[in-house]
């Protein structure tokens, strides 16, 4: 096949990720999956949790995996996270949570950080003068999956009466597809050298073992790990409880469910624009900079007019939440899409798979305490309520509680920009440091 950067980089990253990028349509189904299996909604969001946590894990330790072979590590990923989406579909057949956390969990949450890498480093080489739009084109692509496969998913929901098996084992076979072909199809360019030894189990861990010391025994990586945290940490708050905050301000349920896809556009436009706009600064942790004092103001602006409480009277608050929760979409993505950049520009592209995978363990660990922080604060300040939405139904919310979650939230992104510009140095250009 001719070497054809769209070709060899863009269309199978965009095939891998728009298919793990699924991960996010969990909120589609999972009160079908616990109605069906007869289990608490609770218990069943710990499958989410544990997807994230080991996407984020999977990476941190195959990250050299990918770095030396990114067939292998494209074919994993289509493996795991297709036998994950099908195990997931059996498990609600025998109505086990269980082996739903199991699969959705566990085996495709390792499937999940493997496809995640294996095409990042290949975009940036293909794309040398935009790595920036290189890499945020294809993330941009699973931020871009939730808004494409909700209404599918659902509309499968409804076929099969809210059963939601048969729709794990359609999709199961779509993606499969999509991931394989993307896996045949992606390519480093020829003209790029790297030396890697194959080794055994020994030589794994060693090699694990100096990426964890090369990583966290550096300033600058510990200073973007902790801002990529906290970012991920609070976007999750947040959009965790942006349905119930939508209705606290009055919201129909039809009006909340289009700013549900709104949301999830402004997530794959974040990753994107933040990326691409990052390609034209002389320091690309400029951009944090500006993600975190937008995500300040806005939560500072709520916070002080007390927009989530009010919002249902004063419709320009409930505007002004809308708005936050825009802005807190379009900063996380924007954040994913410009951590491998960014570690790029100061380790070099070397080692960036390996390197790029110990970061990722921010996202593991944030996928474990992002929503749950959030949940916590709800359940025990302020109290719920029952409040008319505009369309005349009954929602029960907490509009005290979603509103404390800002203050968190707001001190959080203020101790990421102050970690951004303390313990990032300033790079006055961007020229890649090759094998470093």
């Amino acid at each position: 096949m001719k070497e054809n950067k769209w070709i060899r980089g863009a269309i199978p990253a965009l095939l891998l990720h728009c298919s793990i990028g699924t991960v996010y349509c969990w909120s589609t189904f999972s009160q079908e999956i616990a109605d069906y299996i007869g289990a608490t909604k609770p218990a069943t969001e710990w499958a989410f949790s544990l997807a994230i946590f080991f996407l984020g894990m999977s990476a941190a330790f195959l990250g050299d995996v990918v770095e030396k072979n990114i067939h292998r590590s494209s074919l994993i990923a289509t493996i795991c996270f297709t036998v994950g989406m099908v195990g997931t579909g059996f498990g609600i057949l025998i109505k086990s949570l269980p082996v739903i956390l199991i699969f959705y969990g566990c085996i495709m949450g390792i499937g999940l950080g493997t496809g995640y890498l294996s095409p990042v480093k290949t975009l940036m080489l293909w794309f040398k003068d935009k790595k920036g739009l290189a890499t945020g084109l294809a993330v941009a692509g699973f931020g871009l999956a939730k808004a494409i496969a909700s209404p599918i998913m659902q509309k499968i929901l409804d076929i099969f009466d809210g059963n939601p098996a048969p729709m794990f084992f359609i999709m199961g076979g779509v993606y499969f597809v999509m991931m394989f072909i993307g896996h045949l199809i992606l390519k480093k360019p020829s003209d790029w050298v790297e030396m890697h030894s194959e080794g055994g189990v020994k030589e794994f861990f060693k090699t694990l073992a100096d990426n964890f010391k090369t990583s966290f025994g550096n300033k600058t990586f510990i200073g973007i790990w902790l801002m990529f945290y906290i970012n991920i940490a609070c976007g999750l708050a947040l959009i965790s409880q942006e349905k119930m905050i939508f209705k606290s301000v009055g919201l129909s349920v039809g009006v909340c469910a289009t700013l549900a896809t709104v949301t999830a556009i402004a997530n794959a436009a974040g990753r994107l624009g933040f990326s691409a706009w990052a390609d034209t600064l002389k320091d690309r942790n400029t951009i944090y900079k500006l993600i975190f004092i937008l995500s300040i103001a806005f939560t500072g602006a709520v916070v002080i007019s007390k927009g989530i409480v009010k919002g249902g009277e004063v419709p320009a608050l409930a505007i002004l939440c809308v708005i936050l929760l825009i802005m807190v979409n379009a900063g996380y993505g924007g954040g994913f899409s410009n951590v491998p950049t960014l570690l790029s520009d100061h380790f070099g592209m070397g080692k960036i798979s390996s390197v790029h995978g110990m970061c990722l363990s921010a996202w593991a660990i944030a996928g474990l305490t992002g929503n749950q922080l959030a949940t916590a604060i709800v359940k025990r300040v302020g109290e719920y309520k029952e409040i008319t939405l505009s369309d005349g139904s009954v929602a029960k919310v907490n509009p005290v509680g979603y509103q404390t979650v800002l203050y968190v939230t707001g001190a959080l992104y203020i101790v990421a920009l102050i970690i951004s510009c303390v313990m990032i140095p300033k790079l006055n250009n961007k020229k890649e440091k090759e094998n470093a």
